[in-house]
């Protein structure tokens, strides 16, 4: 997976539908540039959380983390003096709590939790993993500010934080693959089985995943062993990222930045999918896809033919366009 290097967009007229645009030009095309997701905002809250068009301030890149703290716990204060009736279940979700990482585990636990697996136990668990992984809190954080600024129904991070569960899964999903990482692969699997059982998301563990990771809807989405999903990049419901038969070793998709990856889709074997693509929903993928390419349908096709495909001039998870190919792909209309 590609780091996203931490510089402000550049202009995104550097990309070209020129389907003849050579080799070495897209060589030459830094695609990571692009995948840097907004910065949080520090701009008062309204009570009602409504979203404008204007874009907030930003803050430093090194105070990200405690910035988008202090909003979700000023988020969560406007919340309890609009619904007074949820004061103990913020208190108990986010006020109370002295760190993000310390609420993540206190959210994670309970949801996970069932008779036999207190969340007493749990909670532990999930605070040291952590507390002791920065590097999960930065992705954490990249996360958060995926689904406020790509899913028009959020309206706040503390929304997100405590009610969006294929946000949930994913963040139970970077603990888990820690402790697979670790070695203790009995408490990943324990992990990998709840989130299924709880948020019908069924990651394994062992799973790479970058940051800035939207999972839009989230219920019926299955990753595979040895998939890889790349920074900045938007899944759908119902999507499958899985192998094609019982064979071990490396078999399961490896997703580049900035993908969006349409609902019911399936994506099968140990196949590339290019930066910057888009996969139209219900497509089924037996083939790479090259970058900056939309492919659609079952057998999924290129849009444009796989001699000069259309290469899309913008980043498709950031937008979240999954329709503006239908223009190229066919003449039915309704």
């Amino acid at each position: 997976m590609a780091a996203c290097i931490d510089t402000t967009r550049t202009d995104t007229s550097q990309l070209s539908r020129n389907p003849n645009r050579s080799q070495s030009d897209d060589q030459a095309y830094n695609y990571v540039k692009f995948c840097r997701p907004p910065p949080v905002p520090c701009t008062p809250f309204s009570r009602n959380h409504t979203k404008t068009t204007n874009k907030p301030a930003v803050v430093d890149d090194f105070d990200q983390q405690n910035s988008l703290w202090r909003i979700m716990k000023e988020e969560a204060r406007l919340d309890v003096e609009q619904e007074p009736i949820l004061s103990s279940y913020y208190f108990t979700s986010i006020l109370s709590q002295k760190s993000l990482e310390r609420a993540l585990a206190n959210v994670l636990s309970i949801k996970l939790s069932n008779s036999s697996l207190p969340s007493t136990t749990l909670v532990d668990l999930f605070a040291g993993v952590l507390e002791e992984s920065p590097e999960i809190i930065r992705a954490v954080v990249e996360d958060l500010k995926a689904v406020r600024e790509r899913d028009p129904a959020c309206v706040s991070f503390v929304h997100s934080f405590l009610n969006f569960k294929g946000f949930l899964a994913c963040q139970a999903h970077r603990v888990a693959h820690k402790l697979w990482s670790q070695g203790r692969q009995v408490l990943a699997l324990l992990i990998q089985n709840r989130v299924s059982e709880v948020f019908a998301v069924d990651i394994h563990p062992g799973a790479k995943m970058g940051h800035g990771i939207l999972f839009d809807h989230a219920t019926g989405l299955i990753v595979g062993e040895t998939a890889v999903i790349g920074n900045n990049v938007s899944i759908l419901h119902n999507v499958t990222l899985g192998g094609t038969g019982k064979a071990c070793g490396d078999r399961h998709p490896k997703i580049g930045d900035g993908v969006l990856i349409g609902a019911g889709t399936c994506i099968l074997g140990n196949i590339r999918i290019g930066d910057g693509a888009k996969i139209g929903a219900g497509s089924v993928v037996l083939k790479d896809v090259p970058p900056r390419t939309t492919a659609v349908g079952n057998p999924a096709r290129l849009i444009g033919g796989k001699e000069n495909p259309i290469k899309l001039d913008r980043i498709p998870s950031f937008t979240m366009d999954h329709t503006s190919f239908i223009a190229d792909w066919s003449d039915y209309v309704i």
